[in-house]
């Protein structure tokens, strides 16, 4: 945070829970205890409030966000250098990090950009990059391809396993090269009308 607040870099971040940090927004959450027993429905209230933690050089803007229903109440807290409405940056902003981070996920543990394990840099980075390209050409085939398909929201390890990963007998002469897929394969009308679909676009 220092770094960013340094270097004119906007951030929001989440941070965790302590007994000031629930002082400093015990209004809010008896205000939206107070709103659910009138309405008897769930009720979302946000505030903001200055904190500075003890390893902080100085006190940084929080955003507080209390849910009270059924359930109990819940609060969250985030800290951040943007300047906008506390609502508005909480769901517009922060919580749209969670389709960035199934993103991330999906490159980490499908395409496996998590596997770094040479002791060298330079070979961890180009596997990265590879994971990254398999990433682009995965996003490729969803758009261009599996659009109205019951693979149109699958995860790149689905359509990886489900329409890429086919076991097949290779032939070829001096002019053609054959790929010979098994009759039985569960997919196959899926891999036709995916593999037309790829070369109209070409």
């Amino acid at each position: 945070m220092n770094f960013c607040d340094e270097h004119d870099i906007g951030y929001i971040i989440g941070i965790g829970k302590n007994p000031r940090l629930r002082k400093k927004s015990e209004s809010l959450s008896k205000m939206a205890q107070y709103r659910f027993k009138a309405l008897n429905e769930k009720v979302r209230l946000f505030g903001e409030f200055q904190y500075g933690a003890g390893s902080w050089k100085y006190e940084r803007r929080i955003i507080a966000r209390t849910e009270c229903s059924d359930e109990g109440i819940s609060s969250r807290f985030l800290v951040t250098n943007i300047t906008g409405n506390s609502q508005d940056l909480y769901e517009n902003l922060y919580c749209a990090r969670g389709e960035a981070e199934n993103r991330i996920k999906a490159q980490q543990m499908d395409l496996f950009a998590d596997r770094t394990s040479c002791t060298k840099w330079f070979p961890n980075q180009f596997r990265i990059l590879l994971s990254g390209l398999a990433y682009i050409l995965m996003e490729a085939i969803r758009r261009l391809s599996l659009a109205n398909t019951e693979l149109a929201s699958a995860t790149c390890g689905t359509i990886r396993l489900k329409l890429l990963k086919i076991g097949a007998v290779v032939t070829r002469n001096t002019r053609r090269v054959k790929l010979l897929l098994s009759s039985t394969y569960p997919f196959q009308n899926l891999f036709r009308k995916v593999s037309c679909r790829l070369l109209s676009d070409s």
